[in-house]
């Protein structure tokens, strides 16, 4: 038995980076814990999570005494600690295609405001439509569809040669868009990838956190 690790997700099941973490995970059938953090009430900014979270954020993981937020941090952090063999790979083994895929991961998080804004999880997960978007939204909309047009062909089921955890990331993003314009083989691609059983288990978790 290795040491155990403890992912805080929200509690609603909702974040797509708790969300990132928790397939990374599974992908790698590593055992772990998962407790459930109230956004709501503030107990992200409370003890003893605030001890554990240095940014006071979801998620965040905690391995053998060691706490570690952002997500795309603590999936680079699981590929050096668990490594292939015996684990799968999170991140392409290429160096560029590896940058690449971190690259994607860095600009789904700080780029396409207004769309994230327009488009919340809840569009995601809860299949809630939205208003047409606004100027904004449509040109980061826009934006998304070139790039991941750029990145993703027909009848193409992930980014690379193998599975990595960039694409679980661009999908739940192409997800936003579910009720909007979606080239088909974009919507092919994140419907493709909504079925890998590691996101299943979320969405499980995420439906269980609404009853």
């Amino acid at each position: 038995m290795g040491a155990p690790i403890t992912l805080y997700v929200d509690s609603q099941f909702l974040s797509p980076y708790a969300m990132s973490v928790y397939v990374a995970l599974t992908e790698k059938q590593l055992p772990f814990e998962v407790r459930p953090i109230d956004l709501e009430a503030g107990e992200q900014r409370m003890q003893p999570y605030q001890c554990r979270a240095l940014t006071a954020r979801v998620p965040a993981l905690t391995h053998d005494g060691f706490n570690l937020t952002e997500s795309s941090v603590i999936t680079e952090y699981l590929d050096e600690v668990f490594p292939a063999p015996g684990h799968a790979l999170l991140y392409p083994q290429g160096t560029r295609e590896r940058a690449r895929a971190r690259q994607l991961q860095a600009w789904l998080r700080s780029d396409l405001g207004a769309l994230r804004q327009e488009r919340p999880t809840e569009t995601v997960f809860y299949g809630a439509a939205g208003q047409p978007l606004s100027d904004a939204a449509h040109a980061a909309s826009a934006k998304l569809i070139q790039v991941a047009s750029y990145l993703i062909g027909v009848d193409q089921t992930n980014l690379f040669d193998d599975w990595c955890i960039a694409d679980t990331d661009l999908a739940v993003m192409l997800k936003r868009l579910a009720f909007d314009d979606l080239p088909d083989p974009l919507r092919a691609y994140a419907d493709a990838q909504w079925q890998r059983p590691a996101v299943q288990k979320w969405l499980a978790h995420n439906a269980a956190a609404r009853n």
